[in-house]
């Protein structure tokens, strides 16, 4: 079983954060500058690791130069396991 997920990453950001934004794209903040490559390993080696994989198990697809990534991950069922092995709660509208 694996899993591809849409995930938009803000690089350079001095944290480390994963976020739902408000239309419910996966939002993920990075440390690391957008060159060398050296976000989208930062990027491969923090879903391995919250998510308790190899990074083997985790691929780039797609959006290698881009802010939107398109990553390949195994071992995880949906979109819905994956949120909830990162550790986000989704918002709820309150009218």
């Amino acid at each position: 079983m694996s899993l591809i997920a849409e995930i938009k990453v803000v690089p350079q950001s001095g944290k480390n954060e994963w976020v739902l934004d408000k239309s419910g794209k996966l939002k993920c903040y990075l440390k690391s500058p957008p060159e060398r490559g050296l976000a989208n390993k930062e990027l491969i080696k923090i879903l391995a690791q919250k998510l308790g994989v190899t990074q083997n198990a985790v691929e780039l697809i797609s959006g290698h130069t881009s802010r939107n990534k398109r990553v390949k991950i195994e071992g995880v069922a949906s979109m819905e396991h994956l949120i909830a092995l990162l550790g986000i709660e989704r918002q709820q509208n309150i009218f």
